[in-house]
């Protein structure tokens, strides 16, 4: 049996107790199609899965995590996808209800997996498929960004954040970035205004007409009184570790002539993403990227995710 490196969890594990293991490439199966592994970011839902969520019933366990990747068809199973063709893939249960993309090779449903048409290199592919499709998705789907918006990014230091920042300066907004550590204001110096957050914006900020929070419950009612009458608040992001608005009352925390709406980032589309790859190459736009690491040191990726270390997206290069 043909073996590859991967990532392979049972239980709850800190990024200190990350190994590298033989695990065997998987059998293809109709519907489904193999993807050889070239590039994948980490993202927070995957530390929410190491940490606490694989003590879940509903997790495939082993599991090998890793809800996005960059790669090559390598066997095409049933599909019409051709034998080296590039591809991204994410959502639909990777990394969670069957195995995901922390290994060298990925067996993926044909569904999740999307033809790219892009000279970029595998590293900067590799920070697209679920950050600019939570990005783009939250930004056009939900706020209906427009050029003469001011958008709010509240929590903006995140991989998020930035290419949500990216995104809306490319468009031609203005952009007011907030982050709640002073020394990371020099980091979103970039945007417009860089504001620093403590917990509370409202009366802060001015002229706010769409606003994107990363931070989630834990403050959301006060962006939510921190935007102009019409304004519309997506929320999004969960960095602030509180997943839920209890006692939430629609009629009073909602102000008159504001609206709320969430992306809930599980359903992409070949369409979307042609559309996210299409704006990044009309806008000349690099996907942005913290810092990427050799898939032998994937070790020490999740040590600097778990500590914070990096600012923006970490990627995985194969």
């Amino acid at each position: 049996m043909k073996t590859m490196k991967a990532v392979v969890l049972d239980k709850i594990t800190e990024g200190k107790g990350i190994v590298l293991s033989e695990a065997p490439i998987p059998e293809v199966r109709p519907g489904w199609v193999l993807v050889k592994v070239k590039a994948f970011g980490l993202n927070h839902s995957e530390k929410l899965l190491r940490l606490n969520e694989i003590r879940a019933d509903y997790i495939q366990k082993p599991v090998i995590p890793g809800i996005e990747c960059a790669g090559e068809i390598v066997d095409s199973s049933d599909s019409e996808l051709a034998v080296g063709q590039k591809v991204v893939a994410l959502m639909g249960g990777m990394g969670r209800s069957f195995n995901g993309s922390y290994a060298e090779y990925a067996l993926l449903p044909r569904w999740i997996v999307f033809v790219v048409d892009s000279d970029l290199p595998w590293e900067a592919l590799g920070a697209v498929p679920e950050t600019y499709f939570t990005a783009c998705g939250s930004l056009f789907e939900c706020l209906h960004l427009m050029p003469d918006d001011t958008l709010l990014i509240r929590g903006a230091t995140c991989a998020l954040g930035y290419a949500a920042m990216q995104i809306a300066e490319a468009l031609g907004c203005r952009v007011i970035a907030t982050t709640h550590r002073t020394d990371e204001l020099p980091l979103i110096a970039e945007a417009d205004e860089a504001a620093l957050d403590d917990g509370k914006l409202t009366g802060k900020v001015h002229g706010v007409t769409k606003a994107l929070d990363l931070i989630g419950p834990r403050n959301l009612k006060d962006t939510l009184t921190a935007v102009e009458q019409g304004g519309i608040v997506c929320q999004t992001g969960l960095l602030g570790g509180v997943y839920a608005l209890n006692g939430f009352d629609p009629i009073k925390d909602i102000p008159n002539g504001v609206y709320l709406t969430g992306f809930f980032s599980n359903y992409p589309t070949q369409q979307i993403m042609d559309g996210i790859f299409a704006f990044l190459n009309e806008k000349k736009l690099a996907p942005v990227s913290g810092k990427v690491f050799d898939f032998d040191h994937i070790k020490d990726a999740i040590i600097a995710q778990d500590e914070g270390r990096v600012n923006g997206k970490i990627v995985v290069r194969l």
